[in-house]
């Protein structure tokens, strides 16, 4: 049977995590169907029909779906999951809020964040904070499953012309209710999709010292990240926090500032093609990974740095 991906988009497009599931989807079959859930998203379903590898796109278009929360899509999901035999989403905070509640309702287990497919039942997943990988095997007639988007290529958003299905919403679910929506507008690339990142750590000392990591980032086109210890600080937003319990990123370059380099930091960094560290301690964990380091005051490294770019 085919494999069912479940779409992350803003109602608009498709976000670079979803493609990344469907490059994950293309090693399980070739029969790739995607369902797209929510309100006023003929846009979203059309980007869906236009991308590679895509088959059919199962179109869920209703006002109780402007929010789309776990209780409302999770029933969706498994009476849909009864026709195939792998449903993939990606381990984002939407994967991972949506997949078990379905799970659940098939009395399956859901595999989280896998990073590699040995076949169709065999799995690789990082543990112990990324320092050692599990295979898994499932012997569930349906697979729900995580995808750790940084270990696939995405598939690409242009050349497909795939089947539009409309699928019926089962209405408002009575077990939660949107309240409100308090997002973060940003001009800047997102964090798990941004080929350069700049993040700030502890060392940064303020909030108001950000200001110097972002007008690098402004400079050279960069997203902004940080460490758990500068967001528990206050100094940024939990949502540019990078590491075990943040975000996961592979960027093409990954510049550390004032970043010590705690081993659940480094787990969210590791497949950065290129880690450049600064940082005043020169016995700083960081300095372990990093392609190239620079032991400097960063109020003075981060400046000159700006000044020559």
């Amino acid at each position: 049977m085919s494999v069912l991906v479940i779409a992350e988009h803003n109602n608009k497009r498709l976000k670079a995590v979803t493609l990344n599931t469907i490059g994950a989807a293309k090693q399980l079959d070739n029969d790739i169907h995607i369902l797209v859930a929510g309100s006023s998203c003929n846009s979203a379903v059309e980007s869906a029909a236009k991308t590679e590898n895509i088959t059919k796109v199962l179109k869920i278009n209703s006002k109780e779906l402007s929010h789309v929360t776990a209780e409302n899509i999770a029933p969706i999901i498994a009476d849909l999951a009864k026709n195939y035999t792998h449903v993939l989403a990606p381990a984002s905070t939407f994967g991972k809020n949506i997949l078990p509640h379905a799970a659940a309702l098939l009395d399956v287990q859901q595999i989280s964040d896998i990073s590699a497919i040995i076949d169709n039942d065999t799995f690789e997943r990082p543990v112990y904070a990324g320092n050692a990988i599990a295979t898994v095997k499932s012997s569930d007639d349906i697979k729900l499953i995580t995808v750790r988007s940084i270990a696939f290529e995405p598939s690409s958003n242009e050349g497909g012309n795939a089947h539009i299905e409309n699928i019926p919403s089962k209405g408002k679910s009575k077990l939660s209710s949107f309240v409100a929506l308090r997002e973060t507008i940003s001009d800047r690339p997102e964090l798990t999709s941004a080929k350069i990142i700049i993040a700030g750590g502890r060392g940064i000392g303020s909030a108001s010292n950000f200001a110097l990591i972002e007008k690098l980032a402004n400079k050279i086109g960069a997203a902004v990240g940080a460490s758990r210890a500068a967001v528990d600080a206050g100094y940024i937003p939990n949502d540019c926090q990078i590491g075990q319990t943040g975000k996961i990123v592979a960027p093409d370059l990954y510049i550390a500032i004032g970043i010590s380099g705690a081993i659940q930091h480094l787990t969210g960094i590791k497949d950065s093609k290129i880690i450049v560290a600064i940082n005043n301690d020169e016995n700083a964990p960081i300095f372990q990974v990093a392609d190239y380091g620079l032991v400097a005051d960063l109020f003075d490294a981060v400046p000159e740095l700006e000044n020559k770019l």
